[in-house]
């Protein structure tokens, strides 16, 4: 007797039914983004209505600056317009007085985050890079991150979010009390990447099981983290779910992921995956919908300026969060795809029904706990750089947790 095999369409029809009250399986989520282009308005639905359940009424995006503290990197992907090598044209470190600057510049423009991007690690493949740390003062690129961030905590009310790259236990830790959240993107769990000619081929900060480790250590330490999976780089579509399912656990077992960023490939001249297939509105759309019903009470985000000019449309899968959006600097990572102006994001939002809010880095659920954990661990440490953290974040919250400054227009 042959073995019935249940129609796909049937199958996902019945999951989605129930779908958004708990998470979907590993398995359901593979056959929702397999199924039939029919599908796609269920899935929309039942993606809209688990975010109704746990994420009602409020959009949320982070005002920020953007500071590619160095774009210097020893790693080599496929898709990346960011990193140099020394030399190169557009190599450059930010100096102290240029953080600051840009820092002040968008604190009169009611900025809150200053979001700190860089290479992994430079130091360890150029020598002029070593170079550079030594005149400043600085033994890796790391110490001089801290500085960056204790002086931006000093000097201004920006909160810090860094994005180093991998990290040790130890950095975590440091960084954790001049930073009240940090971030690191999974982009996959597909080791497959890393072969020759694949997304992540000569670049071994991207090892999947690394990624995992820091994002892991954060959670031991109870750190905000932001992460995330980027998709269309030449993983499958189970490898992409298994990525989200990475995630999902991970902030099971620890709570500490504030946000879990869907970011779609896009195709950029220069790079060895100029001719790379971007993946399509559909593909997006379902690929968000399906990470919301992967992890309903979770905060989703995706980029706007990825999706433009048709970014309103991902509020149709279930995202929750705008990420960060800068009146003042690019996208240093994709700076052919400018921020949308917030005066227009703002007006789109509310357009599909719902308000914008501007929230801090660090997200309005993990603020309290966050000042909470700064105030007992440094209760009897005042002078200590985790104190002043708790003390900038309390007064930048308001009583909700969001951006004391809502409302404020960018010049």
């Amino acid at each position: 007797m042959a073995t019935f095999i249940p129609d796909a369409r049937v199958t996902t029809a019945a999951e989605l039914a129930n779908a958004g009250a708990e998470p979907i399986s590993r398995d359901a989520a593979c056959r929702l983004l397999r199924a039939d282009d029919d599908i796609l308005p269920s899935l929309l639905a039942a993606a809209q209505l688990a975010r109704a359940r746990f994420k009602p009424g409020v959009i949320t995006y982070s005002r920020k600056v953007f500071l590619p503290l160095t774009n210097l990197c020893r790693d080599y992907c496929g898709y990346c317009t960011f990193r140099r090598d020394p030399g190169a044209p557009g190599a450059h470190t930010m100096m102290p007085d240029e953080v600051m600057e840009v820092v002040r510049a968008g604190e009169r423009m009611g900025c809150t985050e200053a979001l700190f991007s860089l290479g992994d690690k430079p130091e360890l493949l150029f020598p002029q890079m070593r170079d550079t740390l030594r005149r400043l003062g600085y033994k890796s690129t790391l110490h001089y991150l801290e500085a960056m961030c204790e002086k931006v905590l000093r000097e201004s009310s920006l909160l810090p979010h860094p994005n180093p790259g991998l990290m040790s236990a130890e950095w975590l830790e440091r960084l954790s009390s001049v930073a009240p959240s940090m971030g690191l993107m999974l982009e996959t769990t597909s080791p497959r990447l890393l072969a020759k000619n694949a997304a992540h081929d000569n670049a071994p900060d991207k090892e999947p099981a690394k990624r995992l480790r820091v994002i892991e250590d954060a959670g031991r330490r109870k750190i905000p983290f932001t992460t995330g999976i980027l998709i269309g780089i030449g993983e499958t579509l189970e490898e992409r779910v298994d990525s989200l399912v990475a995630i999902r656990d991970l902030h099971a077992k620890y709570g500490h992921i504030q946000e879990v960023i869907v970011q779609n490939f896009r195709a950029k001249s220069g790079t060895s995956m100029a001719h790379w297939p971007e993946p399509g509105r559909e593909e997006m759309l379902r690929t968000l919908a399906v990470a919301r019903l992967l992890m309903p009470k979770m905060n989703i985000q995706a980029p706007p300026n990825l999706s433009d000019p048709h970014y309103a449309d991902l509020l149709d899968a279930g995202i929750n969060d705008w990420g960060g959006v800068s009146p003042l600097t690019p996208d240093f990572i994709n700076p052919e795809k400018p921020w949308p102006h917030l005066e227009e994001l703002q007006q789109r939002t509310e357009a599909k029904g719902f308000e914008l809010r501007q929230r801090l880095p660090v997200y309005p659920e993990f603020a309290e706990t966050f000042v909470r954990r700064f105030a007992e661990q440094f209760s009897e440490r005042p002078a200590t750089h985790g104190n002043l953290l708790a003390e900038r974040l309390s007064s930048a919250a308001d009583a909700e947790g969001y951006a004391q400054n809502q409302g404020k227009r960018a010049a």
